[in-house]
């Protein structure tokens, strides 16, 4: 089946997301043992700034769709809570294991989007959302080695961040910018993160500063290029190739941490993403025989 343009132009632009999210997770374990709250901070006030000068250079500056601010709350309050225990489960967990319970989002951007977006799900969304969930439970091993803690701090991750993206896709159909989405949520972040970081602030050193500021580089690269990966083409169609950041984590991880999956943990990979690749590919051949008929 041949890609139209903007479906081509859409994974191009999710495949930079996963490597941009991906690079972030990698830096934000790089810097070492700084306080969580503190590499949340930073990470978001880089983001912040790139998102401020794309709007000081638009035409309608920082103007808010009308009605659109309490959407752009509820986003930036999940998005924040999750990307607060995606970092904790960054610390706590192998790279590769925190980056797949925060692709989790998927599946719980199904579920939120019932009350939010009034979609109700397919018996295929609630079959591979379970079966998802199984996966989970391999890469918790909650009689296993791994602290059930940081574990449930990852799936909180994913959850946080899938509410957060069905906020974002309700935004985009009332129109609302990316710029603003991206300059709310880091502002957000950084004011719930601060006075935790204030009260537990660990003097950084060059280096350490260095990879929180390349994290929220990649971070807010990351954040445009999903952002305007959905605007090319639907989640349907290109949402399973954002799984590649588990890839690319688990590269880095093995490459530059001497990080080596555990074989439960590639089990649960394998069944989280194969859910996502047959849900893909179930939506695309139903959507084609209903164009048929």
């Amino acid at each position: 089946m041949k890609l139209k343009s903007n479906d081509a132009k859409g994974i191009a632009c999710i495949l930079v997301a996963a490597l941009g999210f991906a690079l972030m997770t990698f830096f934000v374990r790089l810097s070492g043992d700084v306080p969580t709250m503190e590499k949340a901070f930073f990470r978001n006030a880089f983001a912040a700034v790139i998102a401020f000068v794309a709007l000081v250079r638009s035409e309608d500056k920082f103007k808010i769709g009308k009605g659109n601010f309490k959407y752009i709350f509820l986003r930036c309050l999940f998005g924040t809570t999750g990307l607060l225990c995606n970092f904790y489960a960054i610390d706590h967990l192998p790279l590769a294991d925190a980056n797949m319970l925060n692709k989790l989002s998927p599946f719980f951007a199904i579920l939120a989007s019932i009350p939010i977006l009034k979609e109700k799900p397919t018996k295929i969304d609630i079959m591979t959302t379970i079966i998802a969930f199984l996966g989970v439970v391999l890469i918790a091993r909650p009689a296993g080695g791994v602290s059930i803690i940081p574990a449930l701090c990852g799936v909180w991750g994913g959850a946080g961040a899938g509410i957060a993206y069905t906020f974002v896709r309700l935004l985009g159909r009332r129109s609302e910018r990316t710029s603003i989405i991206v300059l709310c949520f880091s502002i957000f972040s950084c004011m719930l993160s601060s006075p935790f970081m204030i009260l537990d602030f660990k003097p950084m050193l060059w280096w350490q500063l260095g990879c929180l500021v390349l994290a929220g580089i990649f971070a807010a690269v990351a954040q445009f290029s999903i952002t305007s990966a959905y605007k090319f083409a639907p989640a349907r169609k290109i949402g399973v190739f954002d799984n590649t950041q588990v890839v690319f984590s688990a590269l880095l991880g093995i490459v530059f941490l001497a990080e080596v999956p555990e074989p439960l943990s590639v089990a649960g990979y394998i069944i989280i993403i194969g859910m996502a690749v047959f849900r893909w590919y179930w939506n695309l051949t139903h959507e084609r025989e209903q164009t048929a008929n």
